[in-house]
């Protein structure tokens, strides 16, 4: 008998029909109070051989339907390999086919990141002398809010920070953070050696662990976009965009790069920050400079698509790189990765995947040590 199942780490999905292997009928939970919704990952026993077809039913009602469009779902059978697999869209409905090679597969929109994973990462981290781990206080649910400082404190050094998951189902930006770690610590690494004599790095790997755990797409345990939240945050409604805003101001920014997956768009691209208070000619050069830098470190970087910018005096100060930018006068850029393949660099394998992202990570840290430094 063919069983579905989300009832773990991050999972997603409310079974309506598990009958027939051919018409196994699915829908995506939203976020708890909120409307958004479109990441999904489930696990499937009993179906070892059969040709099987999984149709999530309100994919069309999704929070970004324009991402179904050249979508592929990715699957794995250890929960460490995943692969693309075929996955149609047509008439509101998602339909994913596969036949499980094993007793038990797991398919998601993305290469999950489990809190396991995220506790190793940490672990990890802290074996690194250079590396203090400071929890800056607990979510809705109680989970810690995880800061990593990497360097030696000095006050004339640079205060960089990078940070991850403000959108939970945007799982690629937490395996970027991998890549972007293990370069910062890598002894051989002469970027990270020169940016941490002139700076301080500060890292929040998971923003949001409460909707990263839920299975959420975007917002937190009570339903709060954390990267609408940063003009005005609250302990009751945002505690980890007021604690992480709380501690940049106590120490400050010079540099911020806040790390997200875009549904739609099949490219690695930078959103800047032109539309915030004081933008001038020279804030501008900054911001091509680093796009350039970034297109020589990582062949999987482009600068010709992504968001229009906002004109001048527009910006949303609730997003966390406008906020950054117009409090503290610095360069501030959101990161924006693919949920599809890169259209650039495809793979027809794996498309845009965790190693990829990782590499991506790593190229990130040598393009703001050039920029910076």
């Amino acid at each position: 008998m063919i069983q579905v199942s989300s009832q773990f780490d991050g999972g997603n999905i409310k079974v309506l029909d598990s009958n027939d292997p051919t018409d196994i009928q699915l829908e995506i939970r939203k976020d708890n109070q909120s409307d958004f919704y479109q990441w999904f990952y489930f696990r499937v026993t009993g179906a070892k051989g059969e040709p099987c077809r999984f149709k999530i039913m309100n994919a069309e009602g999704a929070a970004y339907p324009r991402g179904w469009e050249d979508y592929q779902a990715v699957c794995s059978s250890t929960g460490r390999c995943w692969r693309r697999i075929e996955t149609n869209y047509s008439q509101g409905v998602l339909e994913i086919k596969c036949s499980p090679e094993r007793d038990a597969i797991y398919i998601a929109y993305f290469a999950p990141y489990s809190q396991e994973r995220h506790a190793s990462l940490i672990s990890r981290m802290v074996q690194n002398e250079n590396i203090q781990l400071e929890m800056l206080g607990r979510t809705i649910d109680g989970r810690d809010i995880d800061l990593l400082h990497i360097g030696d404190p000095d006050p004339g050094k640079l205060n960089i920070w990078t940070i991850a998951r403000q959108h939970p189902g945007e799982t690629m930006a937490q395996w970027w953070m991998e890549g972007f770690l293990s370069e910062l610590i890598d002894e051989n690494s002469n970027a990270a050696k020169v940016l941490l004599e002139g700076s301080i790095v500060h890292v929040v790997p998971n923003m949001n662990p409460d909707g990263s755990f839920r299975g959420h797409l975007r917002t937190n345990a009570v339903g709060a976009n954390l990267n609408r939240e940063w003009l005005n945050p609250s302990l009751e409604r945002s505690p980890e965009v007021y604690l992480v805003r709380k501690k940049m101001h106590s120490i400050g920014v010079d540099f911020c790069l806040d790390v997200h997956g875009d549904e739609a768009l099949p490219y690695n691209f930078i959103a800047g920050t032109e539309g915030v208070p004081g933008w001038n000619d020279e804030r501008q050069i900054k911001l091509e400079k680093f796009k350039q830098l970034l297109k020589i470190y990582s062949p999987d970087f482009q600068s010709d698509h992504g968001y229009p910018p906002n004109t001048s005096g527009n910006a949303n100060l609730t997003f966390c790189s406008n906020y950054v930018a117009a409090n503290f006068g610095c360069p501030a850029m959101t990161l924006e990765m693919p949920f599809k393949d890169s259209a650039i660099t495809p793979d027809s394998e794996f498309g845009w995947s965790p190693g990829r992202a990782s590499e991506l990570g790593g190229s990130c840290l040598l393009a703001i040590a050039d920029f910076l430094l």
